[in-house]
Order: structure tokens, then sequence, then C-alpha cells
């Protein structure tokens, strides 16, 4: 079966969409393209957030007092709903960093023993 060029791009486990856009509005807040732009960029062009998932994903983050949001207008001159990171967020933002670490270890010593056992 010959490859698109979407079978390159890492299909992102689930939970991690929430850190990756935490931690994409540590650095300021910004509206929905523009984050899944980052997120895309940050990644070397291997993460795309498609809108059916971003969107859902920043209200849910917004309901649970992670994310504040007012609306401005884009660098395109667009009305648009720029979210902010709380201090709800912040702390969010480093329990999941923390979780992230734990996985990574985790699969690593799954995939590479350091025993030699495979």
């Amino acid at each position: 079966m010959p490859r698109t060029p979407d079978d390159s791009r890492l299909d992102l486990l689930q939970g991690t969409l929430d850190m990756l856009i935490l931690r994409t509005l540590q650095w300021g807040s910004q509206h929905g393209h523009g984050i899944g732009q980052m997120i895309r960029t940050q990644s070397d062009e291997l993460l795309k957030v498609e809108t059916g998932s971003l969107y859902p994903a920043l209200h849910r983050l917004e309901k649970r007092g992670w994310l504040s949001a007012k609306w401005g207008i884009s660098e395109a001159n667009q009305r648009a709903k720029y979210y902010a990171l709380t201090a709800a967020g912040k702390a969010q933002l480093v329990r999941e960093q923390d979780r992230w670490t734990q996985l990574v270890t985790a699969i690593g010593r799954i995939m590479q023993p350091i025993d030699g056992k495979e």
C-alpha cells in the first residue's frame, strides 16, 4: 500500500493534546489556529492537530479553568478567540509534564531493557 504524506505524521497519545496546548500557551496567549500552527511547527511538521480535535480541547480546558479566553483581532484582521494559560493551567501543565516524563521513562524501560532481556 503506497504511503501518503500523512503516514509520516505521528498519532497523538490520548491525553497529550491537553499537555501540548498548555505548553504552547506557556509562551503567551494565542488563537486556536495559531496554537495548531505552533504545535505543527515545533514538532517539525510531525504533529498536526485537526480542527475537530483542537477546538473541543480548547473549550474543555477553558471549562476546567486551565485557560481563559477573550475575543480579539488576528494577524489576518479576523475576529478570533484568544486563549491564555491561567494559574490553574500552569499548575496542571507541571502535573502533565511529570506524568509525561514517567510515561516516557516506563516505555523506555520496555523498549530498551537495561539487563539486555528481550
